[in-house]
């Protein structure tokens, strides 16, 4: 009878978010949060503000802000409005992490999304309100990523931005060495360059014979010509996502797992014209090569794993741990936290090792959507951004709060007192505790018994 009453409260915690994702696309009415103590992440604190959201996005936030009649009130006195949390590169929710093939850039996340993947609901119990879906990088040149909130019956309703990147590794994958991984790379995009100059010398001759006239330039000069008449819809699927990315047009996240990875990284970018789209995705020995982290036109990627680097001291043999945020902020890098269970538990750990508390704040909000290109719609509660908020128990870094409250695009699709999984897991750990103590109070009369059967 318990499991099955478990199994209806796992359903209804499934159907009230679907429900509430549908809720997403529809019109939205305004919606103000008011009377809780605002960080705003790129501002000053507000400690008793409100927030009106409106179609989705915020347009006002005030310490004294007139509550519109027509407003839905959300009251949050005594607790604490924070911005939604942002996993700038994570591979979880799919299927599979990598593709088979070495170069699979035409393949999209968008196929090995699942949408009912409990990931994304534990995602959103923690406040995850955007997550970068990508290919890991046990790969060459991986699939096209999405931006996904964890919530929804579709990919389609999941996804807040569909043309993520490209998903790039430096580092060798199974099986490869350096001089093979960088090898393949260069012939990929060689490859591409071959393809784009017979497609533009085509496309010139194309245009030539359409106006009425003949070709009277060498093959060299007609491919100069016949370069920016291309189109994307003459492109084969095979090299589309290749092309818009040196076009600017999607970005490349590079994995870069060692130091000697970041020199090779920007060279392959530098030549391939994708430079400046290009995100750095690094590994705990990176900080080692510090002046390639600098001057980069994105915050780098710092994965959890990567937080400690590890290795033996070369006199003493004993193991040495050096805290990469704390480098990284020392020597003012920018960095983002990603694949993270619990981001502000790995920012209160950056706290505790000496990062300063703005910087760990900002390294799971405002820097991570950085690092994705997604600051102008989150990562902060500013005006004209998305209503993906927070309302927490107490400080963000306080280990004894915790998320009572999810709003996406302004509308309320989590609340952890209706939470019936977690509610089923407390319930769960108490009956092992009652079961736990009417064990030991058998045991206890057992013994008491045999101990008056002696006398």
């Amino acid at each position: 009878m318990r499991n099955s009453i478990r199994s209806l409260g796992s359903f209804l915690l499934v159907l009230t978010m679907i429900l509430a994702s549908r809720g997403l696309a529809q019109t939205r009415a305004k919606v103000v949060i008011e009377g809780g103590r605002i960080i705003p992440v790129v501002g000053p604190v507000i400690e008793k503000g409100s927030i009106l959201i409106e179609d989705g996005k915020i347009v006002a936030i005030g310490a004294d802000l007139k509550v519109p009649f027509d407003a839905k009130v959300i009251d949050a006195s005594g607790k604490t409005i924070f911005p939604g949390l942002v996993d700038p590169l994570e591979s979880r929710g799919l299927d599979v992490s990598n593709e088979t093939q070495d170069v699979a850039p035409f393949t999209e996340v968008f196929d090995a999304i699942d949408p009912a993947d409990r990931f994304f609901e534990e995602a959103l119990r923690a406040g995850i309100t955007s997550l970068h879906l990508s290919h890991a990088w046990n790969c060459v040149i991986g699939g096209l990523s999405r931006v996904v909130h964890p919530i929804g019956l579709t990919v389609d309703e999941m996804t807040q931005r569909a043309n993520g990147g490209l998903m790039i590794s430096v580092f060798p994958k199974s099986g490869y060495d350096h001089a093979v991984q960088l090898a393949v790379l260069r012939d990929t995009f060689a490859e591409l360059e071959r393809y784009l100059d017979k497609l533009a010398e085509d496309r010139y001759q194309a245009e030539q014979e359409k106006k009425g006239e003949k070709v009277t330039v060498g093959p060299e000069e007609a491919r100069k010509l016949g370069r920016p008449l291309i189109r994307e819809s003459d492109l084969d699927q095979r090299y589309l996502n290749l092309w818009r990315l040196t076009q600017g047009k999607i970005g490349a996240y590079v994995w870069c797992a060692r130091a000697m990875d970041l020199a090779n990284a920007k060279a392959i970018a530098e030549s391939a014209g994708f430079k400046d789209g290009m995100t750095l995705v690094t590994g705990s020995e990176c900080f080692k090569n510090l002046a390639a982290l600098k001057d980069l036109p994105r915050p780098v990627i710092l994965p959890v794993g990567s937080m400690v680097h590890t290795e033996k001291d070369r006199i003493t043999l004993e193991d040495e741990d050096s805290f990469v945020p704390k480098i990284y902020a020392d020597k003012k890098i920018a960095f983002a936290l990603a694949g993270t269970k619990e981001p502000l538990y790995d920012a209160a750990r950056c706290v505790r090792n000496g990062v300063d508390r703005q910087v760990a704040l900002e390294a799971v909000t405002i820097n991570a959507a950085k690092a994705i290109g997604m600051d102008h719609l989150v990562g902060s509660i500013e005006t004209g951004k998305l209503g993906n908020l927070l309302i927490l128990t107490g400080d963000p870094l306080d280990q004894l709060s915790w998320v009572d409250g999810v709003l996406i695009n302004g509308v309320l699709v989590y609340e952890r007192a209706k939470d019936r999984r977690l509610r089923d897991l407390m319930l769960g750990v108490a009956d092992t505790e009652l079961r736990r103590k009417a064990d030991e109070g058998k045991e206890a009369k057992k013994d008491a018994k045999g101990e008056g059967e002696k006398k």
